[in-house]
């Protein structure tokens, strides 16, 4: 079997959370890096509701993707020196995402569809998920440089961990990407295998950190600091008035959506229906230049071609916040169901799987587009300001000044803001 990497690289600040309650701090004991970036004992967190922005829906437990049952993340952030770029040396400012369907340690494929709003960039083994109905194993995100390596670990990870096809023969391994060539070293090729690993072998439920770790670490938001947001819906759900067992009581379900958000101009962001890019002016570069990639994860028991529909919400809660998914944009989005379990097992013949109903789908869809909308706003919020190769730097939204445009237009729930 491969042995689990030691990540004792001194000269490289790493930082994988990943995954515990997000709300507690980090220890190294839990996360085995002995030199973190940022923790969150040190980064006070405030997310978009704890700041008074008004959102619609009920969010579960974490309002995080791993609120549905199963659903890990993990992450490995790669943070290294300051100043003048030297390809190959730094500033490093980059990092892996890992997200399981059913956990790390479950080799059971889910139902999935995916869905590209616009292709100008990249998600491996998605011709096989369209192909199948299933997505077989993690979906890791990383930068636009760094797929190649990131696939190969993920195949190197998953023989090592009996998580091939049936038969052993091969893995497509779901990997996508956003540019952070803006702040860091792009060609520098910094991810390598150890930190593809660390991701995957460290991802856990619960509360998960937003903003610039993972993958999101170098990327950028309606020129603001963007990076991984996060959010999710429960929703409660019944057989129609008239319907032979009325009796039966709601059913709850979750649908959770992670994204890696590295998008749209300044002038364009929209948060709760005010024009806050208007409002905070700035420019950080000259052409949009960057991408979205976004994880949508329910239990509602839904088939592929349902499940390739609630990937298009996607784009929905994205135009919300006043995206127009630009030419240089790789807008690819991906949605699976962990109901089902079992369903691709070939030593049993047939399967009895359950589904609900194309005509019943319209909360699941409206619960998509309010979770991915919440989650590009958590990942301009839940943030910190940067400053990445070249000195080039990037300033995390405001929060006061953002909550008192919000006042200005009487958006802001003062109820929700931060005591």
């Amino acid at each position: 079997m491969l042995a689990k990497p030691l990540l004792l690289f001194a000269p490289i600040v790493l930082f994988a959370s990943a995954v515990i309650d997000a709300r507690e701090p980090q220890s190294p004991s839990r996360t085995g890096i002995t030199s973190p970036a940022r923790s969150t004992s040190e980064h006070k967190i405030v997310r978009a509701r704890e700041l008074g922005v008004p959102l619609d829906g009920t969010p579960d437990k974490f309002n995080a993707i791993t609120d549905v049952g199963g659903v890990e993340v993990g992450y490995t952030t790669l943070i290294e020196g300051e100043g003048k770029l030297v390809v190959g040396q730094g500033p490093v400012r980059t990092g892996v995402t890992a997200i399981f369907p059913r956990g790390h340690a479950s080799n059971d494929p889910v139902y999935a569809g995916v869905f590209s709003l616009n292709g100008n960039g990249e998600m491996t083994g998605t011709a096989w998920v369209e192909e199948s109905g299933f997505l077989e194993g993690p979906v890791v995100i990383t930068n636009t440089h760094s797929v190649g390596v990131a696939r190969d670990a993920v195949i190197a990870w998953r023989n090592a961990h009996g998580g091939t096809d049936a038969q052993g023969l091969f893995s497509l391994p779901v990997v996508a990407e956003t540019w952070d060539g803006w702040l860091n070293d792009l060609n520098g090729f910094h991810v390598k295998p150890e930190h593809v690993f660390h991701a995957l072998d460290s991802a856990q439920g619960g509360g998960i950190e937003e903003g610039s770790v993972g993958g999101g670490t170098g990327m950028i938001c309606y020129e603001f600091k963007g990076g991984n947001g996060t959010a999710s819906r429960k929703i409660d759900m019944k057989d129609k008035t008239g319907a032979a067992n009325t009796a039966t009581p709601a059913r709850s379900f979750t649908v959770g959506v992670f994204l890696q958000a590295n998008f749209g101009r300044r002038p364009q962001l929209t948060i709760a229906g005010v024009p806050i890019g208007k409002e905070i002016p700035g420019e950080v570069y000259k052409n949009e230049t960057g991408s979205c990639i976004a994880v949508v994860a329910t239990d509602a028991p839904l088939l592929p071609h349902q499940l390739k529909r609630l990937a298009r919400r996607v784009s929905l809660g994205l135009a919300r916040t006043g995206s127009v998914s630009g030419n240089g944009s790789g807008d690819l989005f991906i949605a699976f169901s962990t109901a089902n379990p079992g369903a691709s097992d070939s030593e049993q013949l047939t399967h009895s799987v359950e589904t609900i109903p194309n005509d019943r789908m319209d909360p699941i869809f409206a619960a998509t587009v309010q979770a991915t909308e919440e989650a590009v706003v958590n990942a301009l919020i839940d943030n910190q300001s940067m400053t990445g190769r070249d000195n080039h730097h990037v300033d995390a939204i405001p929060h006061d000044r953002l909550r008192k445009i919000l006042r200005k237009y009487n958006r802001l729930q003062s109820s929700r803001a931060p005591k």
